[in-house]
């Protein structure tokens, strides 16, 4: 394709994709496809001829979109917000389009530069102090995975240069509770703890961890001979958006010696409003920090910011120097291969940067605003109507419900609850998803799609009586 086959079909997709925002309240919420179906329309091998652009938006339209389940839709309430602000779509599409890769500074110097001015820009609008140095990831899996790696060489005196894990004479013990995101148990495994090593500590009745139950199992495995090296905490748990006491448990990793990582991926975005930052009180003792800007805060997935606040720890592990690689200006400038795992990158910045110059800190805060304002709302109206229970405190933009008919109870209220949901997300008017806690099943709302006004949470709220009714 040249320059100006691309400019034509450019234009065409920048229009498909404008019509296709402007027109998505319109769509089924969830794809109606059955598994298979997008399969079986495509072709079994690969064409061996060129095909027309126009053939290819044909189908696109035909069968991809169809199987579509549309996560900008204002009806979408489900895991949690992706949201793609479009300025940071734009974004994104400046980093396609250039095609260029950090393998070093010196490889794209914007590309390093521009990285560094926008996650300080995030660091000065969650309040973090200048302590702390950034990184952009993929997602918070891949961020706890190089938090637990970089605590495991804390406590191992630096093992990867020697024997590993396999000369450790001591169980290493990473800490976490039953409310932790399963990237935290997954990045466990993949850094080496294996499972025999991580803790569940016991959480409170608002399903925050106990700090007291996190000293007991330190000590227990302190008795035992083991290794206490990590613990997770959590800002705003996947399931309820449980607030773990961070001020606490960081106390408590400081006087037993153990790395504290926090993750607040869909959390961290509440943080640019100063009011809400009493959610991470104490979050200068904390060792790393991971926050996703391309859940709440509108940035084109994917873009997850990692922070440290000792960056040396973190370049001694990671780091990596191939003579390839090396510049003259190496000991002047930040080389991001050496922030985490893979080698080269994309241009990611330009996500954030458009996003924060189009919107200002202030759009930003009012639509977190408008978000919030909306699920108490919505928590109010459930809690004041006859057999539905909001079953945890909502301190941010998801609501945890359950429909509760007299005489329904155990295995039978959980299949009723379940039923009552997809009846929900098979009619295409909104997408919840369903969840246990405390052993039970439960429905999330998650409030925080760009396009969603009161009058579709209140459109929602009417749905979810007709369907139990």
């Amino acid at each position: 394709m040249n320059p100006e086959e691309f400019r034509h079909y450019g234009h065409q997709l920048i229009d498909r994709i404008a019509d296709y925002r402007a027109n998505i309240e319109n769509l089924p919420v969830r794809s109606p496809v059955t598994p298979g179906s997008i399969r079986a329309q495509l072709p079994t091998a690969p064409p061996e001829q060129p095909e027309a652009f126009d053939t290819i938006f044909s189908d696109l339209d035909s069968i991809i979109l169809p199987g579509l389940s549309h996560f900008q839709h204002p009806n979408f309430y489900g895991y949690f917000p992706a949201n793609s602000e479009l300025s940071s779509v734009l974004g994104d599409y400046l980093s396609t389009g250039l095609g260029v890769i950090g393998l070093s500074w010196q490889s794209s110097p914007a590309l390093t530069e521009l990285e560094e001015v926008v996650t300080d820009w995030m660091r000065q609008m969650v309040g973090l102090s200048d302590a702390w140095s950034g990184v952009i990831h993929d997602t918070a899996s891949t961020c706890t995975l190089v938090g637990l790696i970089s605590a495991r060489e804390r406590a191992s005196n630096y093992a990867l240069a020697k024997d590993g894990l396999q000369g450790n004479t001591s169980r290493l013990i990473v800490y976490a509770s039953a409310q932790s995101h399963s990237s935290v148990e997954k990045a466990a495994l993949l850094a080496g703890y294996g499972r025999a090593n991580l803790r569940i500590v016991p959480t409170d009745a608002s399903y925050a961890m106990q700090p007291d139950a996190l000293v007991e199992a330190i000590k227990a495995d302190l008795a035992n001979g083991f290794t206490p090296c990590a613990v997770v905490a959590t800002t705003g748990t996947t399931t309820s958006t449980a607030i773990d006491p961070i001020g606490a448990i960081a106390e408590i990793a400081k006087q037993y010696g153990l790395w504290l990582h926090v993750d607040a991926a869909m959390a961290g975005s509440a943080m640019i409003l100063p009011d809400y930052r009493w959610m991470w009180e104490g979050i200068e003792g904390a060792d790393s920090i991971v926050f996703n800007p391309h859940k709440w805060l509108g940035v084109a997935f994917d873009s997850s910011l990692y922070y440290v606040r000792d960056q040396e720890h973190l370049i001694r592990v990671m780091s990596t120097n191939p003579s390839y690689l090396q510049t003259a200006v190496d000991s002047q400038v930040k080389n991001l291969r050496d922030w985490g795992i893979p080698l080269g990158r994309r241009f990611r910045a330009l996500k954030l940067w458009c996003l924060i110059r189009e919107q200002g800190v202030e759009g930003l805060q009012a639509r977190l605003r408008r978000d919030l304002a909306n699920a108490q709302w919505l928590s109010e109206q459930i809690k004041a109507a006859p057999n539905w229970r909001v079953l945890a405190p909502v301190p941010l933009q998801t609501i945890c419900v359950r429909h509760e008919p007299a005489g329904l109870e155990g295995e039978a209220l959980d299949a009723y609850t379940q039923h009552w949901c997809e009846r929900i997300n098979q009619s295409g008017g909104a997408y919840l998803t369903p969840a246990v806690l405390d052993g039970r099943w439960m429905v999330r709302i998650s409030i925080g799609s760009i396009l969603t006004e009161r009058h579709h949470l209140e459109g929602l709220w009417a749905l979810m009586q007709s369907v139990v009714s």
